[in-house]
């Protein structure tokens, strides 16, 4: 049911295509984040009129509203939020350990409170497994552990832990129509992340992730790691960079061989008034768009830069119109499609060391 297929290279970075139950996604692809089930600001029609192929949700917030069991009962995820491409669900882990200050962890699992009632809940590999089989996304990923980059015994400590609970969780798995994806973890220390891909590499799942990065360490270190990573992961399996989404990142990520990319940033930016652009970002708030009569980017085709202007956005904005997200979002985030099928393209057309020097510096 799951089949990824290599269509072309250049050095490291490849165009695919990865076989899903609910569509084909053609690699690299950027995955808009509906954390709640939702891309805020954007309906599923306009999600795809942008071009967006998979959406990625929120094990962690879907299992305490409305649950997860609820979503099964109304028909799974597609149904209840009505999309019919391929989804992407988190384990939920990353979310409970950055609530540090409120949970308990222990080697089956971790104890934390909601954020929404304060309620006592609990997390473990094979809950992870049961939630995201009510929520029936089409690849789900291993209940595992994401720890601040640089204290290597912390690293140490989640890396154990992260390689028991992809045993626990493949056992436990019993869904054959969903993809289940191992993490790799280890902070910034290459003999943690060796360790790491070699062992979630040994599983032989349907595709791998590489999680604990983009959460504080450089960008030189966060690219080492990703050289380290991709040489020991299986070429043959889509590999799947959490939480990671600039332009640059996004270029700089397929060239060390990553195929799936996601990210807050695109929507996240534009509840806070900024268009982001292949190279820069534009604060609309500014006074120096006051009377600017240009699209965010002449040369972009999305809805938002064929119909409106700077002026007019910024005018939104100060009235606190919330069309003023819905019309940003659907600029940055047809910004990162766009630029995934550029990727591709310049991959098939013998042309990527040319985008990639575009993209040389932040």
């Amino acid at each position: 049911m799951f089949e990824f297929h290599i269509e072309a290279t250049a050095a490291n970075a490849r165009v695919g295509s990865f076989i899903t139950p609910h569509g084909e996604l053609k690699t690299p692809v950027f995955a808009p984040v509906g954390t709640q089930a939702s891309v805020k600001s954007l309906t599923p029609r306009q999600l795809e009129e942008i071009g967006a192929t998979l959406v990625l949700a929120n094990t962690y917030h879907l299992f305490l509203r409305p649950g997860d069991e609820r979503v099964a009962k109304l028909g799974g995820l597609h149904r209840f939020m009505n999309w019919e491409k391929p989804i992407l669900t988190d384990s939920g882990g990353f979310q409970v350990f950055s609530l540090a200050q409120i949970n308990q962890i222990d080697e089956d699992g971790v104890t934390f409170k909601s954020h929404i009632d304060g309620s006592w809940q609990r997390l473990t590999p094979e809950k992870s497994i049961a939630i995201q089989e009510n929520l029936g996304a089409d690849i789900i990923m291993a209940f595992d552990q994401c720890p601040p980059p640089y204290e290597r015994e912390v690293n140490q400590r989640a890396v154990e832990r992260t390689h028991a609970w992809a045993v626990r969780c493949l056992e436990a798995k019993k869904r054959s129509d969903q993809a289940l994806f191992g993490i790799v973890q280890g902070g910034v220390f290459e003999d943690l992340r060796t360790k790491s891909a070699e062992f979630i590499a040994s599983l032989k799942l349907p595709g791998n992730a590489i999680g604990g990065l983009s959460v504080g360490e450089t960008k030189e270190e966060m690219f080492r790691i990703l050289e380290l990573t991709n040489e020991l992961l299986p070429k043959d399996k889509p590999r799947y960079l959490m939480g990671v989404g600039t332009p640059y990142d996004i270029v700089q990520g397929v060239a060390r061989g990553i195929d799936i990319f996601d990210c807050v940033l695109p929507t996240r930016l534009a509840r806070h008034t900024t268009a982001l652009r292949r190279k820069d970002r534009l604060n609309l708030v500014n006074a120096m768009f006051a009377e600017d009569p240009q699209p965010i980017d002449e040369t972009c085709e999305c809805y938002t830069c064929q119909n409106f202007s700077r002026a007019y956005l910024r005018h939104l904005i100060l009235a606190k119109e919330m069309l003023a997200a819905t019309l940003l979002s659907i600029h940055n985030v047809y910004t990162l499609i766009k630029l995934t099928r550029e990727i591709r393209q310049a991959i098939l057309n013998r042309s990527f060391h040319t985008l990639l020097e575009e993209f040389s510096a932040p």
